[in-house]
This record gives structure tokens, C-alpha cells and sequence, in this order.
């Protein structure tokens, strides 16, 4: 991975960038730790457009201005994971989708036979334009802060509709995808079942008060850059947020809510009433291996009662999307709760 790697961790930190932060003030949290809770804001609501009224094309509002696109395109090609998330979400297998680094293809939570024979176009952020090209798609899905900067080009090949930014609002996001693929009305069927699941992990966790009184921190090792804590503004921050749990106030001053980084002998800061940990880049260069097997992780309260634990990069933090949300709900309560 090296080099390579670390040149592309930006692209895999969720559609923002942050640093800095609050200590973990003392306090009243759950059971296992003292760490005080995040005062996380509500999040936005989402806005639906009207499903395609069936006259053959139907503009969708984009981060570009309104895109005129097909009602039911068929050629579909992706240039981040949050857009593959959403395609696969919705039924739809594009033709072609970028790749989140050089050693790895797409997604691995993602079913194979979802996957199975959609043409890889090149990596996130520098997509092989002749590629796409070659696959006459009369649709791109991609971001702004992805590709902006190849709108012009994009444009020429096949309608593109972008989103703003990924990461935080993946969920209007999903809604700009749903508009452009035609499919509003599965897709208000896949957010309501999310919806009921996310409250049936909050009923198993003992209800919303003691939902509430539980604090999650997850914790990213980096490969080529310090390790993060992720805030309320992030994908993984609104998951926990929906079963009403969340992040601990070290959060508190992340810019843009999104994350704090930390150095390796501040780990101790991560500590909440749980800790979820994943790496980006081998557990050894990432400092995951020496971070975990050191004294500050092992006396953290989470790791003292048992409640530090280990889960998949590609799922909690790249995917961004309600299929990895879905499962990682299923993991939330099966972590906390053993069931």
C-alpha cells in the first residue's frame, strides 16, 4: 500500500476533513465509563422530489444546477462508494464504479452477485474518463467534492448529477440518488425500513433513556496520518445518533463535527462506555497493532469490561450508504447486547 495508500486516505474520510479537539471532560456517562456524552445537533431533515411523472425525462436538482436525465436509465456509472451504496440499495447494478484505493476493489460488504461484472473505472477521485466513456452510460452519479472539477468532461459523456459533499448527508444524498435513477418510491421504503430497524437496536438496548446514557466512540487507525475519532457529523456518528446513542464530548470541538485526530499516546481519550475500532491500511502501519496491545487502550474503561471491539473499515466508514447502515445496525446490537 504504502505511498499509494496514504495519498488516498482523504478520499476515504467520509467527504470531510478535521482536526483538533476537546479533552474528555469527567461526568456522569454510562455504566462502563466517566467520559461526559456529545451535545450532537439534530439532524437535517430529508426532502424528497416528486417521482419522474413517466413523460421518458425528468430534471433532478444537483450541486450543479438541475440535470435533465433519463426517467429509468439503464447505463449507470458510479464514481464513489456512497453512489455504489446507493445504486445497489435501490436494485440498479451500474455498468461501471470506481474503487476505493489501489489494493482493494469495491466494497466487500456489498453482495457479490451485486457486484459480479460492473467494470472497474478507475479509482475514487481520478476516474479514467475514457473508460467511462466506453461504456455509454446516460448516467453518472458522483459528488462535487469528488469531481468537480471534471464536471465539463463528465457532462460530455452522460447526464452527471452531483451531490454537494458525501459523508455527512448521505441520507439527502440518497434521496438526490433515488430522484436520478428513478426510484423514489423504493427508496422511501428502504429509509423506512432502516428507520424501524434502528428503533428495534434502541428497544434492545433498553429503550431510549438508556440508549441515551450510552457513549460510542469509533476510532479509526490511519496508515500515514494520526488516528481518528469520529463526531456527530460524520456517516458512522448519524448511525449511532439513530439508536440514539453517540460519541464522547473529546468530540466536542471537532471542525465541522466530522472528527478529531489524535496522536497514539492520546488514545486514552477515546475511552467511552464502548469503543469501535477499525484501520485504514495494514494494522501494523497504521499503528493499530501497537495502539491496541499498549497500556493506555488496555486500561481504558471500554477494554477493562470487555467492551472494545474490532470492525470492518469498508462497512462503518467507507461505505455511506443505507445497506452498510443496515448492517451495521445489526452489529451495534449484537455487540452491545449480545443478541
Amino acid at each position: 500500500m504504502g505511498t499509494a495508500l496514504a495519498a488516498s486516505v482523504s478520499l476515504t474520510a467520509c467527504g470531510s476533513s478535521g482536526s483538533g479537539g476537546a479533552d474528555g471532560a469527567g461526568g456522569s456517562g454510562g455504566a462502563g465509563s466517566s467520559a461526559k456524552a456529545a451535545d450532537c445537533p439534530a439532524q437535517p431533515v430529508t426532502t424528497w422530489a416528486r417521482p419522474a411523472s413517466g413523460g421518458g425525462r425528468h430534471t433532478v436538482r444537483t450541486a450543479m444546477g438541475e440535470v435533465e436525465v433519463p426517467d429509468a436509465p439503464r447505463r449507470v456509472v458510479v464514481l464513489d462508494t456512497a453512489e455504489l451504496d446507493s445504486a445497489v440499495t435501490l436494485g440498479v447494478k451500474p455498468v461501471g464504479a470506481t474503487r476505493s484505493d489501489v489494493a482493494g476493489g469495491f466494497l466487500d460488504y456489498l453482495p457479490a452477485d451485486r457486484t459480479a461484472g460492473i467494470e472497474d473505472v478507475g479509482k475514487i477521485g481520478a476516474p479514467n474518463l475514457e473508460a467511462v466513456a466506453a461504456l455509454k452510460p446516460d448516467l453518472i452519479l458522483t459528488s462535487k467534492v469528488r469531481d468537480g472539477g471534471r464536471y465539463a468532461q463528465l457532462k460530455a459523456i452522460a447526464p452527471t448529477v452531483m451531490t454537494e459533499t458525501t459523508g455527512y448527508p448521505w441520507k439527502q444524498n440518497f434521496a438526490t440518488h433515488a430522484d436520478a435513477l428513478g426510484k423514489i418510491p423504493e427508496a422511501k421504503r428502504a429509509v423506512a425500513a432502516y428507520e424501524a430497524h434502528a428503533k428495534r437496536v434502541t428497544a434492545a438496548l433498553g429503550g431510549a433513556a438508556a440508549a441515551k446514557r450510552t457513549t460510542t466512540n469509533v476510532v479509526r487507525f490511519v496508515e500515514g496520518a494520526d488516528t481518528r475519532i469520529y463526531g456527530c457529523r460524520s456517516y458512522i456518528g448519524t448511525v449511532l445518533n439513530d439508536i440514539g446513542t453517540g460519541p464522547t464530548s473529546v468530540v466536542q470541538g471537532a471542525r465541522d463535527g466530522m472528527m478529531i485526530e489524535i496522536s497514539a499516546e492520546q488514545i486514552n481519550k477515546a475511552d467511552a462506555d464502548a469503543v469501535f475500532y477499525t484501520a485504514y491500511g495494514s494494522p501494523e502501519k497504521s499503528k493499530e497493532t501497537q495502539v491496541t496491545g499498549g497500556a493506555l487502550w488496555k486500561n481504558m474503561d471500554a477494554a477493562k469490561n470487555g467492551r472494545t471491539f474490532r470492525v470492518d473499515d469498508q462497512l462503518w466508514i467507507q461505505g455511506i450508504g443505507y445497506t452498510a447502515a443496515d448492517k451495521i445496525l445489526a452489529q451495534l446490537q449484537q455487540k452491545l447486547t449480545g443478541k
